[in-house]
């Protein structure tokens, strides 16, 4: 059925400007509804701290917001003003919850959810980590976005980083609803590289999945030879010329967590693609 509700989660305008970038051609691709969620921060004074806030400074505060909001709505509409898509700008208040919780509860309702890259420089503080809080929490799938990044609409080339896991699986198919039919893709297992790929039935049989669904797949094993295993997805994605790279994020095991969580992480804040996790 493909994608057709599209969340877009707004933070700054900058921002705003690289995700729309990517998400209005998939809007388009698929005839999605595209939602640009905004959350309003709350101005919190914590129990226990005896302090008064003047009205001038909650004036201040709300007008701040309301400038911002201006801005991240402008952008929003410059993009998606004449396409043929379903569009809406939505705000939310963040009022007695944290802003990352609003972003988890939209999140749920949607197919696929666009964020930017954590940003210190320009991310308010109570957003901090939203991207894992979403990837782990919200049960969607979540495209990550480097700052900045104008690169290749997604779908036609794709990098699916594969191990035996249920999380990987669920990438495998969330992928799916994002590869453009007869995309090329790369079913990449890191790790001990076997002496015949054919021996590795387990990759084998994920290609031929892919192939069944009318895409060119090529399943190839890489050693990290040292180098970390994002590392080895980011430099393969990279040789493919993919314009995605998809992964299973997290997990629910410890030890699952210390290896593949770390390089969950390590994508998180390097790559140079945008990357979509699946849990």
């Amino acid at each position: 059925m493909g994608i057709k509700t599209l969340l877009v989660c707004l933070t700054t305008a900058e921002h705003a400007e690289t995700l729309l970038k990517l998400a209005v051609p998939l809007a388009r691709k698929h005839n999605a509804h595209l939602i640009g969620l905004h959350t309003l921060q709350a101005l919190v004074v914590y129990p226990g701290i005896a302090m008064h806030i003047p009205e001038p400074a909650f004036e201040a505060f709300n007008e701040s917001q309301k400038i911002e909001t201006a801005a991240i709505k402008a952008v929003f509409t410059k993009h998606a003003t004449n396409e043929d898509f379903q569009s809406e700008f939505r705000l939310v208040r963040a009022d007695a919850v944290s802003a990352n919780e609003r972003l988890v509860e939209s999140a749920r309702t949607a197919d696929l959810v666009i964020m930017a890259r954590g940003d210190k420089e320009a991310d308010r503080y109570e957003q901090r980590n939203a991207q894992s809080e979403v990837i782990q929490e919200s049960g969607r799938p979540v495209i990550v976005v480097p700052p900045e990044y104008d690169g290749a609409e997604i779908g036609k080339n794709v990098l699916l980083g594969w191990s035996a896991t249920r999380e990987a699986a669920r990438a495998a198919h969330d992928l799916l609803h994002v590869a453009d039919e007869g995309a090329t893709l790369t079913v990449l297992r890191v790790g001990s590289t076997p002496s015949d790929a054919l021996e590795d039935s387990e990759g084998v049989d994920v290609a031929e999945m892919f192939s069944r669904h009318g895409m060119k797949p090529t399943l190839e094993h890489r050693n990290t030879a040292g180098d970390t295993v994002a590392d080895v997805v980011g430099q393969v994605a990279f040789e493919r010329g993919a314009d995605l790279i998809v992964t299973g994020a997290f997990g629910h095991s410890k030890v699952y967590d210390f290896v593949i969580g770390a390089t969950t992480y390590a994508l998180l804040r390097d790559a140079k693609l945008p990357v979509m996790f699946s849990t």
